[in-house]
């Protein structure tokens, strides 16, 4: 059941009226108390109590906003009640103190900025006694370790909840830690998270979004909040080229059931009055994005967010997932918190401006590349509005990514990352169809147990996702991703000494719709694999060689975006020593898309030359 089905958010009601309908299915779950909220019987790897506090405190995200526009909400009672009594230790509710790396610090985030944003609705009608054990619950964060990373920001933003009700605390921990978080930016607008950190979507929802919520509650902060203003407009020209013409954004990294939080930087930068980019263009990033999430099967039959990604699947969420984890997204409803005569909500929404066919990113070390299908061309007319972009513009977007250390393997070292075909995780290491074979290269001895790109040594080389990994202490892959929209090229260099198989896989193609349809067609041959299909079409050419082509089925419900679906692959064999792997690579959601025979073509006989259907060189190799 979508609870929001026939909601069309528009306006700024429309999105009143989507929080609490969003809200209502959860607090049907509370318990008796209304400190601990549990609507799923899935688990975590931290305690039970700490996911139910999970669901009392991540509502907030939504709720608080909410009442700082003077948008109604009937529960605040409940809330209220369930604030006390998770914080007393006498009460059966009890949330338990604060530990070292607890789960029960992220949720200090929402509850901390409630206080700032909703006072009289949860701190102004308590008796002192209540306020003082709040207070000592949340200044326990004080004196716990927190991760080196983005989890700072959580304890910041619980002391600036005691700051703004005038409850004492010791400020300088939140000084220090924000002297920390600012350590992590980069210099062209991305935050890393962490030392050494990844670049992915808590850049985003957390490490700007919180920079920006703190910027607007705090008023005595002038230079940081400017340095946080500053490297927020950088970042969201950035930013902009993740998200699609119909709304939908790139699917890359952690946390993913997380989904529409992945739009809360567009409304955090409406909440600090941060016109990073106009606002007509910001309102349109933001509402085309709500939009498209609530259009997709995300929510349970009760109404509840689901865990996974574009549809309900356990196998794509991560170990610290509980049952209340996607109300993060409710991050995204900042926005509320602004009057109506606001410029966000007074502009109209805008389609993205053109923007570059490839965009290189230094800092997530990837190359980001737009399509807008096979006749965008050739289209008359104003190229889109905010309301019609979905019809007139087939845009797909594309990260071409040079890999990482990351240990979330299937997450962060696919050579491509689609808006429209998603990404796959391996259900086993056994069988190529269970290895999550989409967009990676897998090695084995065995041709049952394969490795895939792991621990990488990654660069850009001159605009070019480069890799270097060692499947075997003797066996070295290097990798170029050579972008030519709608093509990509894989130049591996494999060294090895031993023999080894190898499966280089394309983009999955949803295949559900596909079985007695007349136009569906396959393709297995020396040297290519094509699947086209209701969804789309998907293959693969070996530009220097004829490795065998195939379709393999990964295992069900292992694709963040589709439940089922096929991936063409080439197989080859692989003597000891060095040898040139050349795979051209498209997909496309056009089924009938011509511009599968205008590949890139390989021009050298001696090393590797690649150049386009028109003739451009894109790649040069010794």
């Amino acid at each position: 059941m979508n609870p929001i089905g026939d909601n069309p958010l528009r306006t700024r009601a429309d999105t009143q009226r989507a929080v609490r309908d969003l809200v209502a299915p959860l607090l049907e779950r509370a318990s008796s108390g209304g400190a601990r909220i549990r609507p799923g019987e899935t688990g975590a790897s931290f305690p039970n109590r700490d996911a139910e506090l999970e669901g009392f405190a991540r509502p907030l995200w939504g709720l608080a906003p909410l009442a700082a526009g003077g948008g109604r909400f009937d529960g605040w009672d409940r809330y209220r009640d369930g604030l006390v009594n998770g914080t007393d230790p006498e009460h059966p509710e009890y949330w338990g103190p604060l530990g070292d790396y607890s789960q029960k610090a992220v949720e200090l985030a929402p509850i901390g900025v409630a206080l700032a944003l909703a006072p009289d609705r949860l701190w102004d009608p308590l008796s002192t006694t209540e306020r003082e054990r709040i207070r000592a619950w949340i200044r326990d964060a004080e004196t716990v370790d927190y991760p080196d990373s983005n989890w700072l920001w959580f304890r910041v933003l619980a002391l600036l909840g005691l700051r703004s009700v005038d409850a004492a605390h010791g400020w300088t921990v939140a000084e220090r830690d924000l002297e920390r978080l600012e350590s992590f930016a980069l210099e062209d607008g991305w935050y890393e998270d962490g030392p050494d950190g990844h670049c992915d979507y808590y850049a985003a929802w957390e490490l700007h979004t919180d920079a920006l919520v703190y910027g607007a509650l705090v008023d005595d902060d002038e230079e940081r909040i400017a340095r946080f203003h500053e490297r927020a407009e950088a970042f969201a020209e950035e930013f902009r080229y993740w998200f699609a013409a119909d709304g939908s954004a790139l699917p890359y990294g952690r946390s993913l059931t997380y989904r529409f939080a992945q739009g809360a930087f567009w409304g955090a930068l409406a909440f600090a009055d941060c016109e990073a980019l106009p606002w007509g263009q910001i309102r349109g990033l933001w509402q085309r994005h709500l939009r498209w999430w609530f259009a997709q099967p995300i929510f349970t039959d009760g109404g509840i967010l689901s865990l996974g990604y574009r549809y309900p699947t356990l196998k794509t969420t991560e170990t610290y997932n509980s049952p209340s984890s996607p109300y993060w997204g409710l991050k995204a409803f900042l926005p509320l918190a602004l009057p109506e005569s606001h410029p966000f909500w007074a502009a109209e929404p805008e389609p993205l401006p053109e923007l570059e066919a490839k965009r290189v990113q230094a800092s997530p070390k990837m190359v980001v590349c737009r399509d807008r299908g096979p006749d965008y061309d050739s289209r008359p007319g104003p190229e889109t509005t905010a309301e019609n972009d979905l019809e007139q513009e087939s845009a797909s977007v594309t990260a071409l990514v040079a890999g990482t250390d990351a240990p979330y393997v299937h997450k962060y070292n696919k050579f491509a990352y689609s808006t429209a075909f998603g990404f796959g995780v391996g259900s086993d290491i056994r069988g190529i169809e269970n290895a999550g074979p989409d967009s990676t290269l897998a090695l084995s001895e065995d041709g049952t147990h394969f490795r895939t790109r792991a621990d990488v040594d990654s660069s850009l080389d001159d605009g070019i996702p480069h890799s270097r990994w060692r499947p075997w202490p003797d066996v070295t892959v290097e990798t170029w991703l050579v972008p030519a929209p709608p093509w990509h090229v894989r130049v591996h260099r494999l060294e090895t000494e031993r023999s080894v198989r190898s499966v280089d896989g394309g983009f999955a193609l949803d295949r559900r719709d596909s079985e007695g349809c007349e136009t569906t067609h396959e393709r297995e041959e020396a040297g290519l694999a094509l699947a086209r299909y209701p969804a789309g079409c998907s293959g693969l050419r070996d530009l220097r060689g004829s490795r065998a082509g195939e379709l393999v089925a990964p295992d069900p419900n292992t694709n963040v975006v589709a439940p089922r679906t096929i991936v063409p692959a080439l197989r080859g064999t692989h003597d000891r020593g060095e040898e040139w792997l050349v795979t051209a690579v498209m997909a496309s959601t056009d089924a009938d898309d011509h511009r599968w025979d205008r590949q890139p073509t390989l021009t050298a006989d001696d090393g590797v030359r690649l150049e386009s259907a028109d003739g451009t060189v894109l790649f040069e190799r010794d």
